[in-house]
């Protein structure tokens, strides 16, 4: 099948299954069975609420809060308690209090940055008790910050916009019976889920190997649906027990988007405009759509350095890559993992050529809107709709619209903060680690290359993605806390001005649709959000991009043209 076949086939697959699931999933803020209502009285009394407890956006982000730094307390305790806990086969230590304290943060923000390698530092209680649960909650945080949002356009003159406690609980539903069925599936391809920690092959020209195992599917089908990705094992969904098979590779793909694609119909049910859902999930695709073509043509082309020293290639450019993907599944994994609020990756982006590792870093730095996370890829996109209109309003001299209400200054506001303050995080940590001694002493690679194995790693913290170069050794003390704060500021800051602005919604009448109001569906609305996307990506990160990838490309073809090598 061709790279254009395999596209088509990917993403008609992502459409038909969000348009399944897109209905029961906004049927929850809705008319809902009587079981599933008397399921949530249940769950919020012993939480010591019920559905009728109304928050206004203040008590809204401090449960969102409160619930994520008990998430942050616990995970750091299991880590660090591993080793007098059960479940722990291989004798594994307590793991180091700087890296417990990185990954607790990452996976309550929903990034999965890892910097350790699972199969050696977790338990298997960590791995499931702490890790495999917190991807469920982090992942059911951002639906329910998106029905928050949505009743800020729906409601009139209201102080309140909802229960946080409830809509968690929304999600969950969501999530769970989806990975349960994708977990099934990843079992029957051969991913192992068990609680046997290893496994001893008998190898054919002699001797032993010992194999990692655990409970392996479970984890796969929440990091993948969630849109989290860290992996049971450090080589992630390249290791052939998380990802064993093409089929098992398609399955995974799909499911990292799935979600995302399936919320922009979500919206359009709960704002009642489904043909605006329609032209937000048109948006994504027309911004990923060019990605993945640059990135597949990138990487089917030779190493330009390799093919001076005579090295066939004509396969592409392998390096740094599975075989059993080719170059073809490959790039189209590192776009959607880095487009979508997704870690998870089946080859190494520090090997990917310097155009590719761009658009990479384009992807995360543009806010991961373009289908981004569970619900914070939606809400993200609606932060620059909120811009566009404003824009377009100015432009005919009239009070901007969006949906019924008014965009104002305290609007604007928030959508500055929200989109800005992941944006100063990468910026402000890129520099600090160009100067610190424990930053670019830590690069894999001089110059231009490593310069972006830096930018890349505090756009992956910062927006929430998780994935990383794989050039760059993050152990050290800077790391570990510029990540954590940079992934702390890119999840719940932007949470705290998303609530905010759906509270200012709220509060507002709607107003009548006039023939200065930008229409929120058609060509025009995804033309003038996509340039938003993009303008504003452009105006904040295009020096860091000239001084890591961009420069890294020429380098490399000087390099090939005099015939030396450098680090591809």
């Amino acid at each position: 099948m061709n790279a254009a076949a395999q596209i088509g086939a990917t993403l008609l697959l992502v459409f038909i299954g969000a348009s399944v699931i897109a209905r029961p999933i906004a049927a929850l803020d809705g008319d809902r069975p009587s079981r599933l209502k008397s399921f949530e009285r249940f769950v919020l009394r012993l939480l010591g609420t019920t559905p009728e407890h109304e928050m206004s956006f203040r008590a809204y982000g401090g449960a969102v809060l409160a619930l994520n730094v008990v998430g942050v307390v616990v995970v750091y305790a299991l880590q660090r308690l591993q080793h007098l806990l059960p479940l722990n086969p291989l004798q594994l230590p307590a793991v180091p209090p700087g890296v417990a304290l990185n990954t607790a943060i990452s996976f309550a923000s929903n990034t999965n940055w890892q910097a350790y390698g699972g199969e050696t530092t977790m338990s298997l209680l960590t791995q499931m008790a702490a890790l495999t649960t917190q991807n469920f909650v982090s992942a059911a945080t951002g639906i329910a910050v998106v029905f928050a949002l949505a009743r800020g356009f729906t409601r009139q003159r209201a102080t309140t916009i909802g229960n946080f406690h409830l809509d968690l609980v929304r999600g969950l539903v969501v999530l769970v019976p989806l990975s349960v069925l994708f977990a099934v599936a990843l079992v029957v391809d051969g991913v192992p889920q068990t609680l046997t920690s290893t496994a001893t092959a008998h190898l054919i020209q002699g001797g032993e190997q010992v194999i990692a195992l655990g409970p392996v599917a479970t984890q796969v089908a929440i990091k993948q649906l969630g849109t989290n990705g860290g992996g049971f094992f450090n080589a992630n969904s390249a290791h052939p027990l998380e990802n064993p098979t093409p089929f098992s590779n398609l399955l995974e793909l799909v499911a990292l988007i799935l979600i995302p694609a399936a919320m922009c119909l979500v919206w359009g049910r709960l704002v009642k405009d489904r043909a605006h859902g329609r032209a937000l999930l048109l948006t994504m695709t027309v911004l990923f759509v060019p990605a993945v073509i640059v990135v597949v043509v990138s990487e089917a082309d030779a190493n330009p350095v390799l093919s001076a020293l005579g090295i066939d290639q004509g396969a592409g450019n392998l390096e740094g890559k599975e075989v059993r993907f080719g170059t073809t599944q490959s790039a189209l994994w590192a776009v959607t993992t880095t487009a979508a609020s997704n870690g998870a990756v089946n080859a190494m982006h520090d090997s990917f050529m310097p155009l590719s590792g761009a658009v990479l870093l384009i992807l995360m730095l543009l806010g991961e809107v373009v289908f981004g996370g569970v619900g914070s890829g939606l809400y993200g996109l609606m932060l620059f709709v909120v811009v566009a209109v404003f824009i377009t309003g100015l432009m005919v001299g009239r009070t901007p619209e969006l949906l019924g209400k008014k965009i104002e200054a305290t609007e604007m506001k928030a959508a500055a903060i929200a989109i800005l303050a992941p944006s100063a995080c990468v910026l402000i940590g890129l520099a600090l680690s160009c100067v610190v001694p424990d930053g670019a002493s830590s690069t894999a690679n001089p110059g231009a290359h490593g310069f972006s194995e830096l930018l890349y790693s505090f756009a992956s913290t910062a927006n929430n993605n998780g994935s990383a170069f794989a050039g760059l050794t993050v152990n050290g003390a800077f790391f570990a806390t510029a990540h954590a704060v940079c992934m702390w500021i890119g999840r719940f800051f932007v949470i705290a001005a998303v609530l905010a602005l759906a509270s200012s919604l709220a509060k507002k009448a709607s107003v009548p649709v006039s023939s200065a109001t930008l229409p929120t569906r058609g060509p025009l609305f995804v033309v003038v959000v996509a340039g938003t996307v993009l303008l504003v990506g452009a105006l904040t990160f295009v020096p860091a991009l000239a001084l890591g990838p961009v420069a890294d490309h020429f380098e490399l073809r000087a390099a090939a043209a005099a015939n030396t090598t450098v680090q591809p």
